[in-house]
This record gives structure tokens, sequence and C-alpha cells, in this order.
């Protein structure tokens, strides 16, 4: 079974996150689900975005640094949205990561914003919806699809123009494509075990 570190979206570690990360021990693996937010959770996106400036990335990075720092290698990393922010350096330059699990948002591997090179042997999957503001329209479908054309995962685009769809605590939920995302995480962690 895999060891997964999910690293909760821009409002907090909610219920919807716990919920899915319970969804994937269902079937065996070990879920880390650190709270970066130290408890707190915000009613909307733009609060999130302001509770995070509040907190700053020093505290941010220190504190995923802590939930990480005591792991054995081979973890998957894995990030909703902001998350991801958190998730993807990890699984790009820590050594002995095992795969990546990217839920609506991806960060390039070229270019001016990118952490540097996709790693070798460290296979990613990344989902989101297609015309997600954020996900679909704002970069990170192109992100992930360079991702993919490299040779380092899949891409997985599902209709629709929801951000955090796969919480099910928010109103933004869509049960029928978080459906497919559990199933076609778990192929995916199932095939590093």
């Amino acid at each position: 079974m895999a060891e997964v570190v999910l690293f909760h979206h821009i409002q907090g570690l909610t219920d919807g996150v716990r919920e899915f990360a319970d969804r994937l021990r269902s079937a065996g693996h070990t879920v880390h689900t650190p709270d970066l937010f130290d408890g707190a959770r915000t009613a909307t996106i733009e609060e999130g975005l302001s509770l995070s400036q509040r907190i700053g990335d020093e505290t941010l990075d220190r504190r995923a640094a802590e939930a990480v720092d005591g792991l054995p290698a081979g973890v998957v990393f894995a990030g909703i949205s902001f998350g991801v922010m958190r998730a993807q350096p990890y699984a790009q330059t820590r050594p002995g990561a095992r795969g990546a699990l990217f839920y609506e948002a991806c960060l390039p591997i070229s270019g001016e914003w990118a952490i540097g090179p996709w790693p070798a042997g460290v296979p990613a999957q990344v989902h989101g919806m297609e015309k997600d503001p954020f996900f679909g329209l704002e970069g990170d479908l192109d992100a992930a699809q360079e991702l993919v054309e490299a040779g380092h995962g899949e891409l997985f685009v599902y209709p629709g123009d929801r951000h955090l769809f796969t919480d099910s605590s928010l109103p933004s939920y869509d049960a029928e494509a978080t459906e497919l995302v559990v199933e076609r995480s778990l192929r995916f962690l199932a095939a590093l075990s």
C-alpha cells in the first residue's frame, strides 16, 4: 500500500478534504493530512487567500516541512488546488518521492514559474475541470499537458467549470466527477504498491 501526504486546498482542512482522504484510506493506503492553517477554515476562496497571506509563506512552508520531515522515502505527494503548491515541490525535489497526485492545479515544469525539471521515475496524475477558472483557464491545464507530453503521467479533464469539486463539504462539489477522480487515484496508487 502507498503512503500519501495530501495537502488541503485554500479553504483549509475541511470535512470534505478529510472525507476524500478517507476514501483513499479505505483501500488500505496511509494518508496524512497536515493542517497548514492550524484548524482555521474559511467560507470562501477569497477568505482563504486572505488567511494564507496573513499566515505567510514562511510559516506555511515550515508547517509543510514539519509534516513531511519525519516521513520515510517513497511517499506520494498529493494536493488539492492550493495544496499542489506544497505537494509539487516535494514531488520534484525530495529524494525517493514515489509519485504525485495533483487535483485542480499544476505548476509548469519549464519556464519562469517552474520549480525545475520533472524527476525521472516519478509518475504523476493530474485532475481538473475543463472550464475551472483556476485550473482550465489560468494556465494550470497547460502545465499539466506539458507534464504529460514529457512522459511523466496522466491528465484527466472533466467537463464543467467548478473549482474544489472534490470537496463534499462545499457547494462546488460534483459527486459524479469525484467518483471518477477517486477511482483513477486508487488505480494510480495500486500501481505504485
